[in-house]
């Protein structure tokens, strides 16, 4: 359960592993939040932070066991999961004198996070309303983030039609708990058709341990994660003032689709990229990790970032720097093929 705010910060170590890291407890000026710590904290930091109704382990764990994936970003990042209030494994029922916090609070509470590990400038990873709180972040607190790696993010207002289907999954969330529609509801918003399956053909693992996870989650947690994003504001006028580089991915199959468009055409295009990846829900680093792999490469080679050479030679990526346009490494283009293009990435599993 959350603590309520104050103005010290504390950390307590939980007997967990965490992808073979530490948990700690941090208490911000908004509540506590659990933060997963591993690798190397002399190295620059990666902030990640989760979609609704997941955590770390739930919304990253395929994309870290994926070996590039981990081997690019462990090699340069010391990464600092940031779970949603309530979110972490085996939390409790937050208790209802806890208020809920507006969107502007979650970001606050990242640059508390940020605050309490001494951390300056930031790269960040966010997922749909992951990525929304991430990306307001940056524009509240634009001199602490060095770069966005966003997944079928967020930045409007929530459509009528949104706003409404949340409302109804907030009232069975309230009435019922996390219960079995819900989990539908919330796998529907994170996986494609395919993956889901039908009459014909079973739902694959990957949604069957997704529904597994879910069941330890509390309706009543959920709840408050999922209003306070429902009640979120505009970011398109704050987006052209980010001082940051951008990677945009987004499912083809993503409820949130028309969004990442909105959001990539809205950002200053000589500083962002948007990849598509076919045959993909919303939760790309679940669904098809792989597909990431490249255009990270790509954006990280910008910052002077590179996956170490004696593991650069994978058939699913085989980048080095040898082979890498020198255009694409110019100060006009950033390094990471941010030019106004979109790239669709396909992966045959």
């Amino acid at each position: 359960m959350a603590e309520s705010s104050g103005s010290g910060s504390v950390s307590v170590d939980v007997e967990r592993i965490s992808f073979g890291g530490k948990d700690h407890l941090v208490r911000t000026r908004c509540g506590s939040v659990t933060v997963a710590v591993y690798g190397d904290e002399d190295k620059p930091a990666l902030i990640t932070y989760p979609d609704v109704a997941l955590n770390y382990l739930s919304c990253f764990q395929a994309f870290f066991f994926c070996p590039e994936v981990a081997s690019l970003l462990l090699h340069n990042f010391c990464v600092y999961h940031i779970n949603p209030q309530g979110h972490e494994m085996g939390a409790a029922p937050m208790s209802s004198d806890v208020p809920v916090p507006s969107v502007d609070d979650l970001a606050d509470q990242v640059a508390d996070v940020l605050d309490f590990f001494s951390l300056g400038s930031v790269m960040c990873l966010g997922v749909t309303a992951g990525a929304y709180v991430l990306t307001l972040f940056a524009t509240k607190y634009r001199e602490r983030v060095i770069g966005l790696m966003l997944v079928s993010p967020l930045c409007k207002s929530p459509s009528w039609s949104e706003w409404l289907y949340n409302k109804v999954l907030l009232n069975l969330l309230y009435y019922y708990g996390n219960q079995g529609l819900v989990k539908e509801c919330l796998l529907q918003r994170y996986f494609s058709k395919k993956l889901r399956g039908d009459a014909q053909c079973p739902e694959s693992d990957i949604v069957r341990a997704s529904r597994s996870l879910l069941d330890d989650k509390q309706g009543e947690n959920i709840w408050r994660f999922l209003h306070s994003i429902n009640e979120r504001h505009d970011l398109t006028d704050s987006l052209k003032k980010l001082q940051c580089r951008t990677l945009i991915f987004v499912g083809e199959s993503s409820q949130f689709h028309e969004d990442a468009i909105h959001m990539a055409t809205k950002l200053d295009r000589r500083y962002c990229a948007l990849v598509e990846v076919q045959d993909c829900g919303s939760l790309v680093t679940e669904e098809q990790p792989h597909a990431m792999v490249m255009p990270m490469e790509y954006f990280l080679m910008g910052y002077g970032l590179y996956r170490p050479y004696q593991l650069s030679s994978s058939p699913r990526s085989p980048l080095s720097p040898c082979c890498i346009s020198p255009e694409l490494l110019s100060p006009e283009s950033m390094g990471v093929k941010l030019k106004p293009i979109k790239t669709r990435v396909g992966i045959s599993l």
